[in-house]
């Protein structure tokens, strides 16, 4: 495989590169800025970026946001991120879509060289290698933003059917419990989707339409 490595760190950087030629693979440059990065795997187009998150010019998330600029610009480019922590906001972003040919490793968590090795071939091959950390805490994430996800299992079927365009009896006759309950039910998700009483909004029809945009 051809591989960009973008590392501002000169001794991992070089450590790296010798890891991966060992592994067979082949090196077609090597980074240690974001803006490099961006340019060099424009030019280069490397079957995969080995990308750390922290990197000059600002030595915070540089590194992620350049992956991303490579996502969008050239997708057959695969993209494994190695980082010391979990920067949600981006990671959330570079995973957005279409998650093939992308990883998402924390350094301190990688057993061994061999489960690096394996990493780097899933992604290369079209695969999805993340940090079970990394998971984790892009779904807390999701759960803090998402209103619809402080909804019960009960409310969300309740949704389902409103968006289905069925009335409060209706919805009672496909849950089969009592027309109360559906209003109950209807009531705590207006409440929950801060849907007050308005008179001219209705408040029905916004809540389907959260619906339907989560």
């Amino acid at each position: 495989m051809r591989i960009l490595i973008a590392e501002d760190s000169v001794l991992l950087r070089a450590g790296l590169i010798r890891l991966l030629e060992e592994g067979g693979h082949e090196i077609v440059g090597a980074v240690g800025d974001a803006d490099t990065l961006v340019d060099a795997a424009t030019s280069l187009k490397p079957d995969l970026a080995v990308v750390d998150v922290r990197m000059p010019p600002l030595l915070t998330d540089d590194g992620l946001r350049a992956a991303i600029t490579i996502r969008g610009a050239l997708p057959q480019i695969a993209i494994l991120v190695l980082s010391q922590y979990v920067e949600e906001t981006y990671a959330s972003e570079l995973l957005a879509g279409d998650v093939g040919r992308i990883g998402y490793l924390l350094k301190d968590r990688i057993a061994d060289v061999s489960d690096f090795l394996d990493a780097v071939e899933r992604v290369g091959s079209g695969g999805t290698v993340l940090d079970p950390e990394v998971v984790s805490q892009i779904f807390a994430r999701s759960r803090m933003t998402d209103p619809l996800a402080t909804l019960s299992p009960r409310e969300r079927e309740v949704l389902s059917l409103m968006a289905e365009g069925r009335s409060n009896s209706a919805i009672a006759s496909a849950l089969i419990v009592g027309e109360g309950a559906v209003e109950k039910h209807v009531t705590n998700i207006f409440t929950k989707l801060d849907l007050p009483p308005a008179e001219s909004d209705h408040r029905r029809v916004l809540a389907v339409l959260r619906w339907v945009g989560a």
